[in-house]
């Protein structure tokens, strides 16, 4: 796949040099294992695409230690919109992204914020223990300059509030 094609489908939403999320576009589709995370995120995603027959060989997951301070979360929008709001760590706000059924999100630090546009169905993944409250701040959002992003082939829209 070309690497113009990949950004396309494959967005990185950064700030000062670090990785905030990565939105994995449901028109992503390309034959075998792609992983979109470096290996030393607490939270991996892949995606896999296999022809007919392909055997993936059992195995077992040895026990390894691990440690993990801060929750990253993976949401798979089934079905709906749903729009992200990116902030930093100091609760300044970034940019927003439009996310459509089928598309998958990695959120990996910073905040985030979501409103839903059409009644969405979401399925959520994230670390555990789950600790309650202990695990997030709630903050109030701001007035913002809303840059909305969409993924490929849907329409992008700005907006300022």
């Amino acid at each position: 796949m070309s690497s113009v094609l990949e950004r396309q489908l494959i967005q990185k939403v950064t700030h000062d040099g670090s990785v905030l999320g990565i939105i994995i576009s449901a028109n992503f589709r390309e034959p075998g294992i792609h992983f979109f995370t470096p290996s030393n995120l607490s939270q991996q995603v892949a995606y896999m695409r296999h022809s007919k027959g392909k055997v993936i060989q059992p195995h077992v997951h040895n026990p390894v230690p691990r440690e993990v301070y801060h929750t990253q979360e993976v949401i798979l929008i089934k079905q709906g919109k749903l729009r992200v709001d990116f902030y930093t760590e100091q609760q300044q706000y970034l940019e927003s992204h439009i996310l459509y059924a089928g598309d998958t999100i990695l959120l990996i630090q910073g905040g985030h914020g979501f409103e839903v546009i059409e009644e969405v169905e979401m399925i959520e993944i994230k670390q555990g223990p789950y600790v309650g409250d202990h695990d997030k701040t709630r903050f109030f959002a701001h007035q913002r300059g809303e840059k909305y992003i969409s993924t490929p082939s849907r329409a992008v829209s700005s907006c300022i509030v």
